[in-house]
């Protein structure tokens, strides 16, 4: 999934979490997709021998190699239809899993800029595309694909997350050292933000997740 290429969205750079790259191995690599070296059926049968697990979607990790952010955005990213990937970032609740900070999303959540045109998702695609706005510092790369920055990431997750998990993955994201989002910035971020549905709520699960930070 290329950086979005709409004239309005910077270049985002490069974000390296984790190991970032595998090395290539015996069978070509360490992450596996249905329908390149594999079938589903073939990748389901070594999931059960224990020697790859599944990440997301039709995608599997080789069972010596540790799961890390880049490993999590280029599976998500397949999910997408190839013609949509350079059109969009994986954004909100699959973000947040990307960064290692909520658990795999039932569908992948798309961000696209309201500014571009953007085709719809074909039916049965694991994913639902939202269309937003989009700032020159809300996109970053991970594994080279485009993924929401963590405080863009944190933005939306405040404000359009589920009530049953937004605070635990705002208080997770705020935790990271590796993301260095603090709460409090986020925090400031959306105050001085104006015209935002359900501002109020966000505020509040902001604050939640902080008290919850500081009784550490």
């Amino acid at each position: 999934m290329c950086p979005l290429d709409s004239a309005a969205v910077a270049a985002p750079p490069e974000r390296h979490l984790g190991a970032g790259a595998h090395p290539v191995t015996s069978t070509g690599g360490a992450l596996f997709h249905a329908g390149d070296i594999f079938t589903s059926a073939e990748l389901q049968a070594m999931r059960l021998d224990g020697l790859v697990r599944l990440v997301i979607g039709d995608s599997y990790l080789r069972s010596d190699f540790r799961e890390d952010a880049a490993t999590r955005s280029q599976a998500a990213a397949r999910s997408v239809p190839h013609s949509l990937r350079p059109r969009v970032a994986l954004g909100r609740s699959c973000a947040a899993w990307i960064y290692g900070c909520a658990p795999p999303p039932a569908l992948i959540s798309l961000v696209t800029d309201h500014r571009r045109r953007t085709t719809a998702l074909p039916p049965f695609t694991r994913a639902v595309m939202h269309q937003v706005a989009l700032g020159p510092f809300d996109v970053n790369l991970v594994g080279g694909v485009s993924v929401t920055t963590p405080l863009r990431t944190a933005l939306d997750i405040a404000v359009h997350g589920e009530d049953r998990d937004a605070a635990l993955i705002l208080r997770a994201i705020g935790r990271s050292a590796e993301l260095d989002c603090p709460l409090r910035l986020v925090e400031a971020a959306l105050v001085n933000t104006s015209r935002v549905p359900g501002k109020t709520r966000a505020l509040t699960r902001l604050r939640e997740a902080q008290k919850d930070n500081a009784g550490e």
